[in-house]
Order: C-alpha cells, then sequence, then structure tokens
C-alpha cells in the first residue's frame, strides 16, 4: 500500500481535481504532484486519472479509492487528535482564539489566570481559522457569532457594543468635546466589516444613536480591523469606534479615552462566546476556566478588571 504521504496528494488531487492546486496545499510542484500520482498508479497497478491536455478527473476505479483514502485519513487524524489530548497532562487546557481576542483580551489576564489556577497550565492556538473539536487538538475556543455552535456548549461572554475613543493626547492639546455634534469635522475612523445583512456599526450609526441626524458619512474612514482603528485612533489623532471590550483595557490604563456614554451594539446579537463539546460539559478543567472568564468580564464590566 502506498505510504501516508502518498495518500494525502491523492486525497488533495482527487478534491480538487488539479494538480497545481493540490500541489499548493500539500507544498509540493505540481511536477511532483503528477509524478507521485503516477507512482501509485504504479504501484497499485490503477488508473486513477483520466488526463486531458487540459484537465484531469477520476476514473471509477480511483473514485472508489479517493472515497476510502478520504474517509481513513480523517479517521486517522481524529485518532491522532484524541490520542494527543490523552497523553496531554490532565492539568492542561487547549484554547483555540482569534489573533485580536488573545492580544487585546487574553493576554493582559493570564498571569491572573495563571494565580487564580496555578495547576491548570493554558496553550493556545491563535487562529481565526475555525477549529473541528473532532480533528483538531483543542479543548476550547472563543468564537464569534449568535451562540448557535452546533454540537456545542456555547457560553455567552459579554456584549459587543461600540464606543467612540480617542487618544488623550488630543484632549490635552486643549481639544473638547462637549456634544455629540463636536466630533464632525475631525477624522472619524471605524471598521467596515459585514456577514449576510449584518453590518458593524459605523459613525452614522452612532451618530444616529446620538440624536444627531445630519451627518455625512463621506469623510470617514474605514479599516478592515478594529486593531488598524486604534492604531490610527493613537497615531494620527483620529477619533475613532471599538468595540468596548477588546480595549478596555486601553482606557482603564488611560491610553484611549473614551468619548460620550453612547453604544452601539451589533446587529443580530452577534457576540464572543466560549465553546466546547457537550460531552466535556462537566470535565473540571474546562469549568474552572469557564468561571474563571466569566468572573473576569464581570470584574471588567464593574470598572475593576
Amino acid at each position: 500500500m502506498p505510504g501516508t504521504r502518498a495518500l494525502k496528494i491523492f486525497e488533495a488531487a482527487g478534491r480538487h481535481l488539479n494538480f497545481t492546486r493540490a500541489a499548493e496545499e500539500v507544498g509540493l510542484t505540481p511536477a511532483a504532484v503528477s509524478y507521485q500520482i503516477k507512482e501509485i498508479e504504479d504501484q497499485l497497478g490503477i488508473v486513477l486519472f483520466a488526463r486531458t491536455s487540459r484537465s484531469i478527473r477520476l476514473t471509477p476505479a480511483g473514485g472508489v479509492l479517493f472515497e476510502a483514502v478520504g474517509e481513513a485519513l480523517d479517521g486517522l487524524q481524529r485518532a491522532v487528535s484524541r490520542a494527543s489530548r490523552s497523553q496531554r497532562a490532565l492539568g492542561q487546557l487547549c484554547v483555540s482564539l482569534g489573533a485580536r481576542f488573545a492580544t487585546n483580551w487574553m493576554l493582559p489576564r493570564l498571569s491572573a489566570f495563571q494565580v487564580a489556577h496555578p495547576r491548570l497550565k493554558l496553550r493556545f492556538d491563535i487562529t481565526d481559522e475555525i477549529r473541528d473539536f473532532e480533528v483538531d487538538d483543542i479543548d476550547l475556543a472563543i468564537r464569534f457569532g449568535d451562540g448557535n455552535f452546533d454540537g456545542l456548549s456555547s457560553v455567552r461572554l459579554f456584549d459587543t457594543v461600540m464606543v467612540a475613543v480617542c487618544s488623550p493626547r488630543l484632549l490635552e492639546a486643549g481639544q473638547h468635546f462637549t456634544m455629540p455634534a463636536d466630533l464632525i469635522g475631525h477624522t472619524l475612523c471605524y471598521r467596515d466589516w459585514r456577514r449576510g445583512d449584518l453590518t458593524w456599526p459605523d459613525w452614522r450609526m452612532w451618530m444616529q444613536a446620538a440624536g444627531v441626524d445630519t451627518f455625512d458619512d463621506s469623510a470617514c474612514v474605514a479599516f478592515a480591523d478594529t486593531s488598524h482603528v486604534v492604531q490610527a485612533v493613537l497615531d494620527s489623532g483620529a477619533i475613532g469606534l471599538a468595540d468596548l471590550a477588546m480595549i478596555a483595557n486601553d482606557i482603564a490604563e488611560g491610553r484611549l479615552v473614551r468619548l460620550f456614554n453612547i453604544e452601539v451594539p451589533v446587529a443580530g446579537n452577534q457576540t464572543y462566546h466560549l465553546v466546547y463539546p457537550h460531552d466535556r460539559s462537566e470535565d473540571p478543567a474546562i469549568l474552572a476556566f469557564r468561571d474563571w472568564m466569566l468572573a473576569a468580564i464581570e470584574a471588567q464590566q464593574q470598572g475593576s478588571g
């Protein structure tokens, strides 16, 4: 039988039906993928692909093997994940979360967690990809959505609301804002984000919430991520709309100043959730991490976190 590496190459080629895209996935050249497929065919005595000058397709025999190989590789990956979790120390958790949440919320509180739970060690999988609990070696994840995650227990962490912020240097320079309309004429930054019918709050929405009905948002500056908005506020004296939960530390430590008591929530009940498999809902380590997070969030909301 071909080795695991060869079968992975075949599975990628069968899934993409394109040697170039398969090569990009497995980190080889298209010529190397083609050569490996030919070796498998010679080894098994089976023609796996029908080739033309412009395309490839699986032969009936290739389709049978492709289906079996996919199932086998998936099962092997799941087994490796379970084996890795079973070998890992009982007092260790792997948490999957995005870079923004890790940088702005989790890492500043990591030392507090270690003090509260010195015997429980955390390992982070920092990625914006959605991990598969059955395949990937993770125990918990922080996900953004409405809380409906199939097959997973979900704990809502906090509301996602946008607030206006500026650099303290702007106020130290003599700039004063007594009412929301005073922001008009300044560089106003926000995050431009859409998911289906949902839109991240922008300055027009904030001004409407503030009671400012005549607002022209054509001069507002959009960024792909809130971190870019915050950087513009710090570096250039702009005024930004930012996610309150993600900048709470910056406000508490004086790097940012919140302007006005106006909050605009993200539509569709979208926010961050802590998720984990249903069958691990009574795991003491997971419960300890969950309870610590909720306590830290409550302290933050009371102004002491």
